[in-house]
């Protein structure tokens, strides 16, 4: 097979693949039909303005996919989703429909790319298959992660501020409030969600426990932990946030310097891989070239 004909035959899937992944990405509509429809179309356009509700095609690519993953993946798939935050626009419907494409998409082009290995092409599909299928799972887990890394930094700053508020006479919820509506980021976004949860009937030691659960953060645990025992011992909430801001930022310090102290290893290779060769032929380049000049004389 020819080199412009794998070209072609590439480009056209990928074009399906970004194809698909536009029809997926585009913003339902917002409001109802001008036109009057039967009564029974209004169930399909509830459905049409749900942001979780994907497009035929997607659909089925869903279903591919989830024939394919084990018991208990979904419910394990959303505890990554609440890791990662929940984004609007990326349900865990929406994740198993692009596991779908991956595994399609991935192993066709991988099919196509290795389709000049002869019996090698099954191992092409087999790797690009699976490749596409993990793809999501590898972007969810990724986002999520750096969901953590961005509420251990921001979570001092907002205890501090809530010492504060309880300091000058607020109490814990509305401290709460007040880091919600003044920060940015996750940390507010997860108190925002705490306040909610209380205004639909949750206990506020239930909302900080499930908090804790879903962000898999140690020391959001320990501070969720922190202020349940205060609640239940009469404790005095200021004392609690004092000691616990100067905990968080001790910790914040710790971490730098291990990260500091990481840093000569992981430099290490790549200096040798890559600058060391470099000097040495900068270095030792001339002098070789003049010793075999030297030597061609003598001889």
């Amino acid at each position: 097979m020819s080199v412009t004909l794998l070209a072609g035959l590439s480009a056209i899937a990928a074009a399906v693949a970004l194809f698909t992944i536009a029809l997926a990405m585009r913003s339902p509509a917002s409001s109802p039909p001008a036109v009057a429809e039967p009564e029974g179309s209004l169930r399909d356009w509830r459905q049409s303005v749900d942001p979780t509700a994907l497009p035929p095609l997607l659909s089925r690519f869903r279903d591919v996919a989830a024939r394919l993953t084990p018991t208990g993946y979904t419910r394990k798939l959303q505890q990554r989703l609440d890791v990662a935050g929940n984004p609007p626009s990326w349900p865990a419907s929406r994740v198993l429909a692009f596991k779908g494409v991956g595994l399609v998409f991935g192993g066709g082009i991988a099919g196509v790319l290795g389709a000049h290995s002869g019996p090698l092409v099954v191992l092409w599909i087999a790797v690009g298959a699976t490749a596409g299928f993990m793809l999501p799972d590898l972007a969810v887990r990724n986002s999520g992660e750096k969901r953590q890394i961005e509420l251990q930094k921001g979570l001092p700053d907002a205890i501090d501020m809530m010492t504060i508020c309880v300091e000058a006479g607020l109490g814990l919820d509305a401290a709460m409030a007040r880091v919600a509506r003044e920060l940015e980021g996750p940390v507010a976004a997860e108190f925002a969600r705490v306040l909610q949860e209380m205004q639909f009937g949750k206990s506020r030691t239930q909302a900080l426990r499930a908090l804790a659960d879903r962000t898999g953060v140690t020391e959001l645990r320990t501070f969720v932990a922190s202020l349940v025992q205060a609640t239940e011992f009469g404790i005095s909430i200021a004392d609690v946030l004092r000691d616990q801001s100067r905990q968080m930022r001790i910790r914040r310090r710790q971490r730098a310097e291990e990260k500091a102290q990481k840093l000569p290893v992981k430099i290490l290779l790549p200096l040798i891989t890559c600058l060391l060769p470099a000097m040495f032929v900068v270095i030792l380049g001339p002098a070789i070239i003049n010793i075999i000049h030297t030597l061609g004389h003598l001889n």
